[in-house]
This record gives C-alpha cells, sequence and structure tokens, in this order.
C-alpha cells in the first residue's frame, strides 16, 4: 500500500465491510451451518456522456451489496443485502439458512479446500483515485469528439463520447478464517463518430482504460483515432465467397481466447457441453501458441491475489507449444471432475499470449493476400461443437497491403481448425482487456460474401 493511500476513506470502508462479513459468519455458525462464505464487491464514482458537445447524462453512482452463502451439510442457501447494519445481518443469514433447508442435498458443495486459500494477499498496486470533477469530465468527452468532427469534413456526427472514473473494493471471508479485502479503481474514455461519403454511411469507435488517471490516452487522441477508424470503413465492398487466410487485429484476437475460456471452465466440462473435453495435455492449438497467466502484475487490468472463492492465485501456464496445460476450475467444478480449484472462480487473470512475427504491417506482409478482420458481429459460436460463424467488416489485403475495406460478410469455421490454423502472432499487443495479445494469422477460412 502506497504511503499516500493509507489515509484513504476506502480503507476505513473495507474494514468496515470486513466487520460486516465477520458477523455474517459468525451468526451463520450460531444458526447451525456447518460452513458459510460471504462477499462483497462495491463501486462508486462519477459517469459523464456528451453528444455534440452538449451533456446527456451525468451520473454519480454508488452500489454493492453483500452476499452470504451458508451450507447445512450439502445444503447451499444463498441470499444478500446492501444494508450492512446487524439486524439486516441477521435477517440475511436467517434467509440464506433457511433456503438451504430447502435445497437438494449436493455432495460438491462446499467451500474451497482451506490450504488453497489466500491468507496473505499482496497489494497489487491496483488503487489510484482520481478526484474529478464532472466538469473535467464533460471536457475531456467534448475534447475528443471535437477532434474528431474537426479532423475530416467526412466526420458528418458523433454517436458520444463517455468518461468513467469509479473506485470499489473487493471483501471475502469464509469460516476457514479468512477474510481479506483490496480496494481497486479503472478509469475510462470513449467516443464514437459517424462518417458519411458517396451517401454511404460507417461509424466506429476508440477507447482507453487504465487503473491510473494519468495513463489514459490524451482525449484528443481518443477523438482522432475514431475518426480514422471511421473513415477508413467508407466505400466499403463486398467480397467473393472462398476459403482464405484471415488476420484477426489485436482488439478482436482476444476473443478467439475467450472462447476457449469457455471450453476449458469447469462447467462446460463437467456438464460435457464443451468442444475440448479430455484436451488436458493435448494439442488443441497451433505448436507456435504459448499463453502465460499472470495474475500479480501490478497495476494489471485483470490482476487479483485471490478469486471470488478466496483461493490464491498464481502464475501458470495455459498452452505450452500448443499444448492445454491447465483446466480453469472453481471448487465445485474441481469436484465434479476429481481435481483441484485452480483459483479461477470469476474469471481469468491477464493471459499473456507470446509474440512470433513483427508488427501488424509485418503480419499483413507474411499473410500476402487475405481478409483484415477489425470488426466482428453477432454471436454464432457453439462451445458444445467449436463451430463458429460472425458477421465481420475489415479489409481486403493484397501483398500485404491494405487495399480496400469489406463489410456485409460472414467469417466461419470450426474453433479447433482455427486454433490449430494459427500461423502467427504479431507485436502490436492490445493491453486494454485480460487477455493481451497480438493480431493473429489464421491460415484459412471460410468467407462468405457474394
Amino acid at each position: 500500500m502506497s504511503e499516500q493511500h493509507k489515509s484513504d476513506p476506502i480503507y476505513k470502508q473495507i474494514s468496515e465491510v470486513e466487520a460486516a462479513v465477520a458477523q455474517a459468519l459468525d451468526k451463520a455458525k450460531k444458526l447451525g451451518a456447518t460452513s458459510a462464505e460471504a462477499a462483497m464487491s462495491s463501486t462508486s464514482g462519477l459517469s459523464v456522456t456528451t453528444r455534440l458537445g452538449e451533456v446527456e447524462t451525468i451520473e454519480f453512482n454508488q452500489d454493492g451489496a453483500l452476499g452470504i452463502s451458508v451450507y447445512v451439510g450439502n445444503k447451499k442457501g444463498s441470499a444478500s443485502t446492501a444494508d450492512l447494519s446487524s439486524k439486516a445481518l441477521d435477517l440475511v443469514v436467517k434467509k440464506a439458512i433457511e433456503i438451504a433447508k430447502y435445497t437438494s442435498e449436493d455432495p460438491f458443495n462446499g467451500l474451497a479446500d482451506k490450504e488453497l486459500l489466500e491468507f496473505s494477499p499482496v497489494d497489487l498496486d491496483l488503487y489510484h483515485p482520481w478526484q474529478v470533477s464532472p466538469e473535467q469530465g464533460i471536457e475531456f468527452c467534448k475534447q475528443a469528439e471535437e477532434a474528431a468532427l474537426n479532423s475530416d469534413s467526412r466526420i458528418v456526427n458523433s454517436d458520444g463520447a463517455s468518461f468513467a472514473s469509479h473506485q470499489g473494493l473487493r471483501v471475502y471471508g469464509n469460516s476457514h478464517g479468512l477474510i481479506a479485502g483490496f480496494p481497486r479503481t479503472r478509469h475510462s474514455l470513449s467516443c464514437m463518430v459517424i462518417g458519411e461519403e458517396a451517401q454511404q454511411m460507417e461509424r466506429d469507435s476508440a477507447y482507453t482504460t487504465a487503473r491510473i488517471g494519468n495513463q489514459l490516452k490524451a482525449a484528443n487522441e481518443i477523438g482522432l483515432e475514431a475518426a480514422t477508424e471511421t473513415l477508413a470503413k467508407l466505400n466499403s465492398r463486398k467480397l467473393k465467397t472462398g476459403k482464405m487466410p484471415v488476420v484477426f487485429r489485436a482488439d478482436i484476437a482476444s476473443s478467439l481466447f475467450g472462447h476457449l475460456v469457455s471450453a476449458i471452465g469447469g462447467g462446460a466440462l463437467y456438464r460435457k457441453s464443451s468442444f475440448l473435453l479430455d484436451s488436458l495435455g493435448k494439442p488443441i492449438f497451433s505448436e507456435l501458441v504459448n499463453v502465460e497467466e499472470k495474475p500479480h502484475i501490478l497495476q494489471g487490468m485483470a490482476s487479483s491475489p485471490f478469486d471470488s472463492e478466496g483461493v490464491k492465485t498464481q502464475d501458470r501456464i495455459i498452452l505450452n507449444n500448443g499444448e492445454l496445460q491447465t483446466y480453469l476450475l472453481a471448487s465445485y467444478a474441481a469436484r465434479k471432475l476429481d481435481m483441484t480449484a485452480t483459483g479461477h472462480a470469476g474469471g481469468i487473470h491477464n493471459w499473456l499470449v507470446q509474440s512470433t512475427d513483427g508488427d501488424l504491417a509485418q503480419l499483413l506482409k507474411t499473410m500476402g493476400t487475405g481478409l483484415f478482420v477489425t470488426e466482428l458481429m453477432g454471436q454464432g459460436v457453439n462451445v458444445i461443437t467449436g463451430d463458429y460463424s460472425r458477421g465481420a467488416a475489415g479489409f481486403w489485403v493484397e501483398n500485404g497491403i491494405i487495399q480496400y475495406p469489406v463489410s456485409e460478410i460472414t467469417i466461419a469455421g470450426n474453433l479447433k481448425d482455427i486454433f490449430k490454423g494459427i500461423a502467427a502472432i504479431g507485436s502490436d499487443i492490445d493491453y486494454r482487456g485480460s487477455v493481451q495479445t497480438g493480431s493473429i494469422l489464421v491460415e484459412e477460412m471460410q468467407v462468405s460474401g457474394e
């Protein structure tokens, strides 16, 4: 914890929430619960949106509730409350116990194993509050919109700009004796504009996000980026249907790993609703693909010392030369599969995808001729079969050089083939999400157009 933050009121809030969690756990024990766990995530902050320089919304929000799960033998009951008074905690614990009486016995229910818990969480420097006034937030939005609208006469309208600055806390405790919490912040700015040429209109956006306010990109930079993206899409054409290599730009390439997360998650595995059943230790990607999880990166956008069950997060290899090294298991799924929880209750933590190629320009040269995808639409992905079909837009590339924008196309394949068909990963890494990857070249996909 940095010295300047030690006196911050949020640490008092964390202490108060930890006390409420301890009280709830104690009440649960006294009312006959075999074991119990309680958690609270709370967020407060400012959100501003403008459109064409006019303020559309200004919101100050504060939300959060304490949820408790009690176990009476193998029966589970859950309830929540936003009121942390002693009376409210009494009521919510009683309700949870009552609910547990009516649920079915499930031998896989229960807390995470005590030896897996994080009793001494490290400070990951996730908390950097920013005292931003509504006027400043409005100014950021206006600057972004103005930069876009003034950049080119073909930018004819704005879909608005948004600024947000939020701080929050997370506290978890259970009857194994663990109670721990930490604060975190997130700040963001985005802008979306509309371009028009030859009676064709397109829209696109840009955004920036960070734990620390001064690490956001400048507002005018975001506006110019949104304008550049929009202008590049004007005068788009359709493509002829056929099979061809495809490059996924870095900001959407991460979605491919999102499908992997779904397929190797415990819930999909024990329900046998994944196309990657029994894949542990097997090559499921091209041997070029290496992915490491690093949950303890300081100020990381997906960093966390423990998961939502209190299980300690740790560095681990996800893919080694294309081979799957781990499933992603919360405690319930781990027991169903007769395995050990991996610290992934609630999600993944900073996946770093290793680059194999140069920057985007080099990756397009590596591809030669094919489709460069910058936008995906629709939800046509079946995690049970691996079938993949999504609307797309982007650019036609010849000899490594972008020729013209394309739209109204569909790209399709099966995720098993797509994963195995990864031929290169660029060094143009997008650091804004939980999966940090460069653009990805897939050897061949079916593209449907004209």
